[in-house]
Order: C-alpha cells, then sequence, then structure tokens
C-alpha cells in the first residue's frame, strides 16, 4: 500500500510540473529591472504606439502585439527577450507565441508597465 501512495504522488507531481510549464518564465519587476541592469535581456514592448510614445522602458523595441506574429523574424532565437504590456496580459500571450516559435529565453514581466517603478523614456 506504501508504494502506490508514493507512486501516486510522483504522478501527480510529474503532471503539475508538465501543466505548469509555459515555455517562457514570469518575472517580477524587481527581477526585470536587475536583468536590465546587467544588459542580460533585450526589452520588448507589445503595447499599441501611443501606449509606448507615453512612456516606455530605455531602450525597450516597440512591437505591438497585432503584429508580432507577422515581425518574428526581427528577433534572435538565441537572444533573451523581457516582454512588457501594462498589466502583464498582453505580454503572457506574446511570450506564449514566442514560445511556441521556438524562442527559449523569454522572461514575461508581471504587472506590466502600471507596476514599473524605474526610469521611464517618452517618444
Amino acid at each position: 500500500m506504501k508504494w502506490w501512495t508514493v507512486f501516486l504522488f510522483f504522478t501527480g507531481l510529474l503532471l503539475a510540473s508538465c501543466s505548469a510549464n509555459t515555455g517562457y518564465t514570469n518575472v517580477s519587476v524587481a527581477e526585470a529591472k536587475k536583468m536590465i541592469e546587467k544588459k542580460e535581456v533585450t526589452v520588448i514592448d507589445v503595447r499599441t504606439e501611443e501606449e509606448f510614445a507615453s512612456g516606455h522602458i530605455p531602450n525597450a523595441k516597440l512591437l505591438p502585439l497585432q503584429q508580432l506574429q507577422d515581425r518574428l523574424g526581427e528577433l534572435d532565437k538565441n537572444q533573451a527577450y523581457l516582454i512588457v504590456c501594462r498589466s502583464g496580459n498582453r505580454s503572457a500571450q506574446a511570450s506564449e507565441i514566442l514560445a511556441n516559435e521556438g524562442f527559449s529565453d523569454i522572461y514575461n514581466m508581471t504587472g506590466g508597465m502600471s507596476k514599473w517603478d524605474g526610469a521611464v523614456e517618452t517618444k
């Protein structure tokens, strides 16, 4: 009976880890700031042009979510990317698209620009 309990435990653990694997990593604003400071990532902002112009992370590249699929050729699959939007929803969608397209070093900044407390550039 004991081996059956152990088997069920490890099977549950395996299933949980498989379903949690999204192909990208969620990071907090604090983690994102450290990655940017260390120049470990290129920031991709997936908001609209108007949102981007109103304030964005310095040196971020604008690549609106609606255009992402058509502009994948502008990105390097070997590069690490931090994906940003207003609240974290569109960036999660973009991160999923990138992961599904074979990009392996993708970070989604949870909370988005609404939580960002670092430097901001305006266009």
